[in-house]
């Protein structure tokens, strides 16, 4: 993959769907509805096995606005993170969100041998040229980290934390809750 500029990272970190044949388009939006659908779905086992415990997977109405309010909000609800990682999957750019949690999981770690492991496995994954999920980071940003494999600590992400972060709170998110996705999910949250 290609050197990334600052520049290209404040425009693009997904494939717009205007940038999609249409026949790709349709099958996205598809793809999309069906996870929301199996999102929303009431969890049938789960009532079958535990009559008392029968309750709606749907989110509140009140939930579903709220995400609209920051994107703070929507990756701290359950539902509402993962309505956005089904969305960033149908723009093609879900590696954004699963290296931000991935990051989020390591400033928990304790032990030197724990934070060692997922450090190197981060940088294998997202960071290193040509990862499996590649994210697009600035030349200054992966140097660091590169700098701090041999003693990562529990802050050793948090540059290229905050630059993906940044990223989706000014792409992806704005998108989502101008999509169809969004709308969909306040309409099944008011029913």
């Amino acid at each position: 993959m290609r050197e990334i500029s600052s520049h290209d990272m404040a425009f693009s970190d997904c494939t717009k769907p205007s940038d999609l044949p249409a026949d790709k388009k349709g099958m996205k939006r598809k793809n999309w509805r069906n996870r929301i659908r199996f999102l929303l779905k009431t969890n049938s086992s789960h009532s079958i096995l535990h009559p008392m415990k029968r309750r709606s997977y749907r989110p509140s109405t009140d939930d579903v606005n709220q995400w609209a309010q920051s994107l703070d909000k929507l990756l701290g609800h359950k539902y509402g993170k993962a309505a956005f990682c089904i969305f960033l999957k149908s723009e093609f750019c879900e590696e954004n969100i699963e290296f931000w949690t991935a990051c989020e999981d390591f400033r928990v770690l304790s032990s030197h041998r724990d934070l060692s492991s997922k450090a190197n496995s981060i940088y294998e994954e997202f960071i290193q040229n040509e990862a499996p999920k590649e994210i697009n980071l600035d030349f200054q940003t992966k140097n660091a980290i590169v700098q701090i494999l041999h003693q990562p600590t529990a802050t050793s992400f948090l540059a290229a934390q905050r630059k993906v972060y940044s990223l989706m709170e000014n792409n992806s998110y704005p998108r989502f809750i101008h999509s169809d996705l969004y709308r969909d999910l306040c309409a099944a949250a008011r029913a």
